[in-house]
C-alpha cells in the first residue's frame, strides 16, 4: 500500500531527526527524553532522593531518564520513580509501573499504596491526545489532559512541589496558566530544542505548590 506524500515526508523527517538518532544511539525509548533532559538541566528540577510521578509514561523515555539521573546510592536506587499509563510499558529497573487510568480510584489508590506515605516532589506529564486533524477538538482534548495532570498534582504534591506539563497553545491555554498561577508560586513556559519548531507544543513548569489548607 503506497504511503501518502505527507506520511512519507513525516517518515523522512522523523528518521533524519537529530534527536531520534540520539535516542537510538543512547538507548532512550523516545526522542522526548531530550526535551526533559534540557529542562532538568535548565531548571535543576531533580535532587537526590526525590519522589517523581510520570503520567502517561509509555513508552517510558521520561521515566527512563529520571531514573538514570537520580541514580543509585550505596547500591540502592536513589529516590522513587512511579510511571502510570493506560498502555502497557516494558519494565525499567528502579521504576514502579502502574497500568491503568490514573483518574480511576483503584489506580490512584494503588499509587498511594506504593508511595507508603512518601510525599511527591515532582509530577511530570508529557501526555497528548491522538490527533484527529480537527484543531478545535484536538485542542480541547489536549487541554483536558493538562487539566487532569494539574488535578492529580493538587492531590499528590507536597508543599513546594513542582509540576511539568505539556501544553498546546490555543483555546483554553491562557485560562489554564492563570489557574496554575493561583496554585503555584511560579509558572514559566519552556520550549525545549527537541520540540519541533512548527509545533504549538510548550511546557509549563509550575514550582512552589501552595497546598490548600
Amino acid at each position: 500500500m503506497a504511503r501518502s506524500k505527507s506520511s512519507a515526508r513525516w517518515l523522512k523527517e522523523h528518521f533524519g531527526d537529530e534527536f531520534v538518532k540520539r535516542a537510538q544511539a543512547e538507548g532512550f525509548r523516545s526522542r522526548a527524553a531530550f526535551k526533559l533532559d534540557e529542562l532538568l538541566d535548565r531548571d535543576r528540577l531533580l535532587k537526590p532522593g526525590m519522589t517523581v510521578v510520570d503520567l502517561g509514561a509509555a513508552p517510558g523515555g521520561w521515566s527512563q531518564l529520571v531514573r538514570q539521573r537520580l541514580g543509585q546510592k550505596n547500591g540502592e536506587w536513589s529516590g522513587k520513580v512511579f510511571a502510570l499509563d493506560i498502555l502497557p510499558m516494558q519494565g525499567i529497573g528502579g521504576v514502579e509501573f502502574i497500568e491503568g487510568d490514573f483518574r480511576e480510584e483503584s489506580v490512584f489508590n494503588a499509587l498511594m499504596d506504593k508511595l507508603e506515605g512518601a510525599p511527591v516532589d515532582l509530577v511530570l506529564s508529557d501526555m497528548a491526545p491522538n490527533i484527529s486533524g480537527i484543531e478545535v477538538a484536538d485542542q480541547a482534548r489536549a487541554m483536558h489532559l493538562a487539566e487532569l495532570a494539574a488535578d492529580f498534582a493538587a492531590k499528590c504534591l507536597k508543599p513546594g512541589g513542582s509540576l511539568l506539563v505539556k501544553l498546546f497553545q490555543g483555546r483554553g491555554f491562557d485560562d489554564y496558566l492563570r489557574d496554575l498561577r493561583a496554585g503555584f508560586a511560579r509558572v514559566t513556559l519552556r520550549k525545549p530544542k527537541a520540540s519541533r519548531a512548527r509545533s504549538r507544543e510548550v511546557y509549563a513548569l509550575a514550582t512552589g505548590w501552595k497546598k490548600a489548607a
